[in-house]
């Protein structure tokens, strides 16, 4: 379990690869046995997490405000996606990127913004759903006056490495750092994860 996460209610599972076991309650660092696991539960298994728990961290220029990992691999048996919440602050934009291989669903649960796909321009507030298919280029910019903030679901997994390799280690309660850029390097990184790069425009 990565540092940070707070699972109020966990069970024990089974996977044809691996066993393993979250202690209810348990926060910070905690040593646990694992190897890859298949999305197979031959047990119950739940876990609920509550808000602000979960590993959060800063994040560059434009988007600033933060980002706070919720479900992934890390924490439970599945392998097959990542979730967490993004928090952009008023007039902070996630610059255009796509995912070749990967899906991501957001669903706006405070303040309001816009998404452009592939071009066209779409008006979002809380209570709506979007869904990034593969290859669909898109912005999310918070045109609002108040935070836009966000719950994501990105299928299969990775975002969580973007966010880990672009970002600053936040604690509850911190203050906004002062604006800073993304990493040297961060190009091989894209590469790596397969993003689709900005249109050309």
């Amino acid at each position: 379990m990565r540092p940070g996460y707070s699972l109020l209610q966990t069970r024990r599972w089974r996977s044809r690869n691996s066993c393993r076991k979250i202690a209810s309650g348990l926060t910070g660092a905690t040593a646990i046995t694992t190897s890859k696991l298949q999305d197979t539960v031959t047990q119950p298994w739940w876990g609920v997490i509550k808000p602000g728990d979960g590993e959060s961290l800063w994040q560059p220029v434009p988007s600033q405000g933060y980002v706070t990992l919720k479900f992934s691999a890390d924490n439970t048996p599945y392998d097959s996606f990542t979730s967490g919440i993004q928090v952009l602050p008023p007039g902070c934009h996630v610059r255009e990127h796509g995912h070749k291989r990967n899906h991501e669903l957001i669903f706006i649960h405070a303040g309001e913004g816009e998404v452009e796909i592939e071009g066209e321009t779409y008006s979002v507030s809380k209570g709506c759903t979007v869904l990034f298919g593969r290859y669909a280029r898109h912005i999310i910019t918070n045109t609002g006056d108040t935070d836009l903030e966000m719950f994501w679901v990105f299928m299969p997994p990775g975002l969580e490495d973007w966010f880990r390799g672009i970002g600053q280690v936040r604690h509850p309660g911190d203050k906004m750092p002062a604006p800073f850029p993304r990493p040297d390097g961060v190009e091989a990184l894209m590469e790596h994860m397969r993003f689709v790069p900005p249109a050309k425009r």
